[in-house]
Parts: structure tokens; C-alpha cells; sequence
């Protein structure tokens, strides 16, 4: 198993869904984690509260990814509690979905500040202190739409387009400092949104999936902590899909 111990990683979005499972088994890797959210404070507690069980070290902490002053208090208070940053995780994300012509400018805006112009804003605010320690990784998790398009869609498909366009910036900017930056693209995994949707709307979505059935948390988390590690020091600004091969 890939070993972060000593490191401190930072999940945005880390109180529920992939992102709990990304913060859960990094810490299960030895990293100290710093669970955000913006709303879920007893979902981000609850993960912390898993991690503390099973012997490891976190802190749950609130900052609205699109707010640069909320972030800029995360980084100071993962500061005070652990004293670096090895780690970036930018998981947070939100849907608003509607077809284009019905599609209201809130509705733009709200997943594109959280979805994209999150991702510019933490990663900006690590930066710092990253290239301080000359070392780093920042992980984000785009969508596979991102690549091949979703009807109803367009915000959301065009933050995570924009997000695999500024993970190779990111990366061709910071590779002198020994920092990597790439992305995960999932496709459709099981989680909450998924379980509420209809038999015939799974049936459908199952019908574009060679393999044949929905992908699990734990398995893009077991991709974020390959980006994580060693395992991957010579890969900096790829996507990878992991999709059932939805997109070859």
C-alpha cells in the first residue's frame, strides 16, 4: 500500500461521498488530514471522528472553496494544526443541472465558481507554501463529461473541462518545483445522486458502461492515492479515466 506518512492533505469537499472516501483512506496511508466543507459539518465531523477511531489524525474545517479569504483561513489553520501541505485534493463540487436554453445565469455561475474557480483558488493558495517545501501533489477530481460532453449539463461540463485544462497549466507551471498536478476523471459512481435516480435511467447509464456496472468511491479513491504517492513521482498533468471505459 502507498505510504503518506508524515504528510498533510487537504480534501475540499472531504464530508461525504468520494471525497470522504479519498480522506478516509489517505489517512488510512498515514496522512493527517484536513476534512473541508462548506455545509456538512456533521458529515465532516463524522469522517474525522472514523479517522481519529482507527488511530489517525484530522480536523474538519469549514471554507466555502469559491471565497478566497475562507480558503486562505483553511491554509492557516492546516498550518497551525499540522505545519505543511504536502497534499491537495480538489474534490468539492456542486450540480445545478438544466438544459441550456432553460438554464438560468445563477445556475452558471454557482457550479462554475465552486467547480472551476474553487480549483483555481485553492491551488493558488497552496502554492506557496508547496513550493516552499519544493515538494507537492494536488489531485483533482474532474468528470469524465468533462471530456466527452452531458446534455442538461453545460455548467458543469464546462467547469470540469476547464479544470482538465488548468490541471496541465498547473503542472507545466509548478514541475520545477517538484510538484505534480493531475487529474481523475470518474464516471458514473455510485454514490447518493446516483441511488436516486429511476431503474430505467441506471439501466440507461449502465447500457454506456463496457464493464457493466457503476463505479465505487473507494475506486477513484485508490486513484487519488496513487497520484498521492510516490508510485506516480514521474506523472504530472494527465487524466486519468476511470469509467468502465466509457471514453477509450
Amino acid at each position: 500500500m502507498s505510504n503518506l506518512t508524515g504528510k498533510t492533505a487537504i480534501v475540499t469537499g472531504g464530508s461525504r461521498g468520494i471525497g470522504a472516501e479519498i480522506a478516509r483512506r489517505f489517512a488510512d496511508a498515514g496522512a493527517k488530514i484536513v476534512v473541508n466543507y462548506s455545509g456538512s459539518q456533521d458529515k465532516a465531523e463524522a469522517v474525522v471522528a472514523d479517522i481519529q477511531a482507527n488511530g489517525g489524525e484530522a480536523i474538519a474545517v469549514k471554507a466555502n472553496v469559491s471565497d478566497s479569504e475562507a480558503v486562505k483561513a483553511m491554509i492557516d489553520e492546516t498550518m497551525k494544526a499540522f505545519g505543511s501541505i504536502d497534499i491537495l485534493v480538489n474534490n468539492a463540487g456542486i450540480t445545478r443541472d438544466n438544459l441550456m436554453m432553460r438554464m438560468k445565469d445563477d445556475e452558471w455561475d454557482d457550479v462554475i465558481n465552486t467547480n472551476l474557480k474553487g480549483v483555481f483558488i485553492c491551488t493558488k493558495a497552496v502554492t506557496r507554501q508547496m513550493m516552499k517545501q519544493r515538494s507537492g501533489r494536488i489531485i483533482n477530481i474532474a468528470s469524465i463529461v468533462g471530456v466527452m460532453g452531458n446534455a442538461g449539463q453545460a455548467n458543469y461540463v464546462a467547469a470540469k473541462a476547464g479544470v482538465i485544462g488548468l490541471t496541465k497549466t498547473t503542472a507545466r507551471e509548478l514541475a520545477s518545483r517538484n510538484i505534480t498536478a493531475n487529474a481523475v476523471a470518474p464516471g458514473f459512481i455510485t454514490t447518493d445522486m446516483t441511488d436516486k435516480l429511476g431503474e430505467d435511467i441506471q439501466k440507461a447509464m449502465l447500457g454506456q458502461i463496457p464493464l457493466g456496472r457503476f463505479g465505487k468511491p473507494e475506486e477513484v479513491a485508490k486513484a487519488a492515492l496513487f497520484l498521492a504517492s510516490e508510485d506516480s513521482s514521474y506523472m504530472t498533468g494527465q487524466t486519468l479515466h476511470l469509467d468502465g471505459g466509457m471514453v477509450m
